[in-house]
Protein backbone atom coordinates (compact mmCIF):
# COMPACT_ATOMS: atom_id res chain seq x y z
CA UNK A 1 0.00 0.00 0.00
CA UNK A 2 2.68 2.47 0.83
CA UNK A 3 5.09 1.42 -2.16
CA UNK A 4 2.40 3.15 -4.16
CA UNK A 5 3.13 6.49 -2.73
CA UNK A 6 6.44 7.36 -4.19
CA UNK A 7 8.76 10.27 -3.28
CA UNK A 8 6.95 12.99 -4.75
CA UNK A 9 3.84 11.81 -2.21
CA UNK A 10 6.00 11.33 1.00
CA UNK A 11 7.27 15.11 0.04
CA UNK A 12 3.73 16.10 -0.18
CA UNK A 13 2.90 14.49 3.10
CA UNK A 14 5.83 15.65 5.02
CA UNK A 15 5.51 19.23 3.45
CA UNK A 16 1.52 18.94 4.63
CA UNK A 17 2.18 17.45 8.06
CA UNK A 18 4.96 20.35 8.78
CA UNK A 19 2.63 23.72 7.86
CA UNK A 20 -0.40 21.61 9.83
CA UNK A 21 1.67 20.92 13.15
CA UNK A 22 4.32 23.23 13.05
CA UNK A 23 8.48 22.14 12.93
CA UNK A 24 8.27 21.91 16.76
CA UNK A 25 5.48 19.49 17.16
CA UNK A 26 6.96 16.62 14.50
CA UNK A 27 9.65 15.42 16.81
CA UNK A 28 6.76 14.70 19.66
CA UNK A 29 4.69 12.90 17.19
CA UNK A 30 7.13 10.92 15.12
CA UNK A 31 8.37 9.76 18.84
CA UNK A 32 4.38 9.02 20.22
CA UNK A 33 3.62 7.16 16.18
CA UNK A 34 7.19 5.24 17.15
CA UNK A 35 6.19 4.14 20.22
CA UNK A 36 2.57 3.32 19.35
CA UNK A 37 4.02 0.83 16.96
CA UNK A 38 6.61 -0.44 19.18
CA UNK A 39 3.77 -1.25 21.47
CA UNK A 40 1.53 -2.78 18.93
CA UNK A 41 4.52 -5.47 18.07
CA UNK A 42 4.73 -6.35 21.78
CA UNK A 43 1.18 -7.12 21.87
CA UNK A 44 0.88 -8.72 18.60
CA UNK A 45 4.43 -11.07 19.51
CA UNK A 46 2.66 -12.18 23.08
CA UNK A 47 -0.81 -12.69 21.49
CA UNK A 48 1.56 -14.96 18.69
CA UNK A 49 3.33 -16.35 21.50
CA UNK A 50 -0.06 -17.10 23.56
CA UNK A 51 -1.33 -19.03 20.97
CA UNK A 52 1.28 -21.38 20.47
CA UNK A 53 1.54 -22.17 23.68
CA UNK A 54 -2.27 -23.33 23.96
CA UNK A 55 -1.87 -26.22 21.14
Amino acid sequence: MLGNIGLPGFILIFVTALIVFGPSKLPEIGKSAGMALKEFKNATKDMMNDDGEKK
